[in-house]
């Protein structure tokens, strides 16, 4: 199931709040924080740890906060860098959209459409219960789809360049999602995702 939508429309049929704004921003701005972000950001590459083994990705990312929060996923720990001005204007930006507050952002760039995000679901202890997580594209744009874990339900969309979505109440417990890589794809794209860290260290 493809969805298109408008803020305030919730674009999961059942279980969980995901709601599309579309584009928030100007082309202008949009290129102006792209451009940004992508030269001025600390940029490294991703580390995981599958089947024991701790591999470097292709995406980069990032992790910044209004404190030193640690963060672990995929068995490795991050601890946030301070917020830089143009990532502060991001988030309140975010957050006069969404209504919900955030303390912390984790960026990835992925360089080309070859490299995308598996099925996985934001549900690491780190994070505040059910809070919203409000994800900002800037770049090139990208299919982003939600899979049911019970019902194998998907619903997909294109997340567009200045636009944002945000990810709230029971979808983490209830629904996948990923970022599925793409032949087509061949410029950059950088994702922020905003959240609320609740463990400090």
């Amino acid at each position: 199931m493809d969805l298109f939508s408008d803020n305030g429309i919730n674009l999961l049929p059942t279980d969980g709040i995901v709601n599309y704004f579309g584009k928030i921003m100007s082309n202008q701005e949009a290129d102006f924080f792209y451009s940004c972000l992508l030269d001025s950001i600390a940029w490294k590459y991703d580390e995981a740890i599958i089947f024991g083994k701790r591999i470097l990705t292709k995406r980069e990312v990032a992790w910044y906060g209004e404190s030193n929060f640690k963060y672990t996923y995929s068995g490795t720990t991050k601890y946030a860098l301070p917020w830089t001005r143009e990532l502060v204007e991001l988030r309140i930006l975010a957050e006069e959209k969404t209504g919900e507050q955030y303390n912390s952002c984790l960026l990835n760039l992925y360089h080309n459409g070859d490299e995308g995000m598996a099925w996985h679901s934001d549900g690491e202890k780190d994070l505040k219960k059910e809070g919203a997580i409000a994800s900002l594209t800037l770049g090139a744009e990208r299919k982003f789809s939600f899979k049911h874990k019970e019902s194998k339900v998907t619903v997909s969309l294109i997340l567009e360049h200045g636009s944002l979505l945000v990810m709230k109440g029971t979808t983490q417990t209830y629904w996948l999602h990923r970022l599925p890589p793409s032949k087509l794809i061949t410029r950059p794209r950088i994702n922020l995702t905003f959240r609320t860290i609740v463990s400090i260290p």
